[in-house]
């Protein structure tokens, strides 16, 4: 009995020297299966329990409590982990935030709440997003133009616009699928829903939509988009009460000199772009680099992420954390920005410079931020329509995709003041 109260009395008084954490590494070495730790962080933060993010440590690695539900959980879905003690915890945060070291440890909050925006029929192409969210496990709700005009986002933190074209204009499908059945029935279906809304024409909907989504973002609300979805957003913003469709997209002309009533003080992200006019080329304007990529051969387009200041500049530090500063460039209808037409007060994460690409940018607009993502799939380099969906469970640890999830937390973050 005597050993039995002496062994307690020892567990009891020593059980604080040997508490612990776990560390998610986020490295090249150190992690098998980056896009699921994403997962596992978030299903840390929905169990309302905080995690920090070790900005600029190992490939931007997390910090969570310890426990046997999440020691198994991380071995359920293939997540390297490794258990620190106290002392080693808090030995790596009291070296991250030595003042020579560029890394921050930021603290996570909660679990965002995710909404795409997406039609809800099936459409051929998929989205990089809403497949990432699936095999990461991080949970989604999809929302689409009824949700939008009846103020329904305000219940979500963080909104991704699924391939889109705001402008009324089909996607610029017209030249090469105007006689598939999938462009003609996705085109009646719209129709119907802008009536059943109370629009006449499409694009005066999908106006009013952008109208919305522009307001959450004013409001508060995180945005995130990729490839049509960024420029055709903008567009439609600086078209606001101007007729740029032709004939065959609403039943009738476009306004005269439609380029020159542009209002670009709207935009979120883009200024001084002309329109194509042309409803046979796929394409909306001059944002995007598409057609202008001709000295840039596939196996050597790489787009490198900036290096920021963590301690400063937290929130641009955070969206670029990745285990290698150069990823594979891809391909989409937009693919990436004219660095000439991107605005002043915007953010380029990840450029061509050898090029004038803006592939990743990031900027605020009132209380809230959004970020543009040139191409369509990070791991197909030109994902065609109709083509098969990319398998993630092949890319596990892809760094093209990994932008996309460091968005997804960045609404869990505890907010400082950007230094710059």
């Amino acid at each position: 009995m005597r050993k039995i109260l002496i062994a307690y009395l020892f567990f009891t008084l020593t059980s604080p020297i040997l508490a612990s954490s776990i560390l998610i590494p986020m490295d090249a070495e150190g992690q098998k299966n980056h896009l699921k730790a994403y997962g596992i962080t978030y299903w840390v933060l929905s169990k309302q329990q905080k995690v920090q993010w070790l900005l600029n440590y190992r490939g931007g690695s997390f910090l969570l409590p310890d426990g046997e539900t999440i020691r198994k959980e991380c071995q359920i879905r293939g997540v390297s982990f490794e258990i620190l003690s106290d002392a080693q915890a808090q030995g790596i945060l009291e070296a991250i935030s030595s003042p020579s070291q560029n890394q921050e440890a930021v603290i996570l909050e909660k679990a965002p709440k995710v909404a795409v925006y997406s039609p809800k029929g099936n459409q051929p192409w998929d989205d990089a997003v809403t497949m990432v969210l699936t095999y990461a496990e991080i949970p989604y709700v999809t929302v689409y133009d009824e949700e939008v005009l009846d103020d329904k986002l305000v219940l979500y933190d963080w909104l991704h616009l699924h391939h889109e074209d705001f402008t009324g204009q089909y996607g610029k499908f017209y030249g090469a699928y105007r006689a598939a059945p999938w462009y003609i029935e996705g085109k009646k279906e719209a129709e119907s829903l802008a009536l059943k809304l109370g629009f006449d024409k499409v694009s005066d909907e999908k106006g009013a939509v952008a109208e919305k989504i522009r307001n959450y973002v004013i409001g508060g609300g995180f945005m995130f988009a990729m490839c049509s979805a960024t420029d055709s957003f903008d567009i439609a913003l600086a078209a606001d009460g101007i007729d740029i469709c032709e004939p065959m997209f609403d039943g009738d002309p476009s306004d005269a000199d439609y380029q020159s009533k542009l209002d670009f003080r709207r935009t979120f992200a883009f200024q001084d772009f002309t329109l194509e006019r042309n409803p046979l080329r796929y394409e909306f304007s001059s944002i995007d680099m598409t057609d202008k990529r001709k000295n840039v051969p596939k196996e050597s387009d790489y787009f490198s992420l900036m290096d920021f200041s963590a301690k400063w500049d937290p929130v641009p530090t955070m969206l670029c954390q990745n285990h290698t500063a150069l990823v594979k460039g891809f391909m989409g209808q937009t693919t990436a920005f004219s660095r000439e037409q991107v605005k002043a007060t915007v953010m380029v994460l990840g450029e061509n410079r050898i090029n004038g690409e803006a592939r990743y940018i990031h900027g605020i607009k009132g209380k809230g931020f959004f970020t543009f993502y040139g191409g369509h799939d990070p791991e197909d380099y030109q994902h065609r329509v109709g083509d098969p969906k990319t398998e993630l469970e092949l890319h596990p640890t892809s760094p093209g995709y990994r932008l996309i999830l460091n968005n997804v937390l960045f609404p869990a973050a505890r907010k400082k003041k950007q230094k710059t």
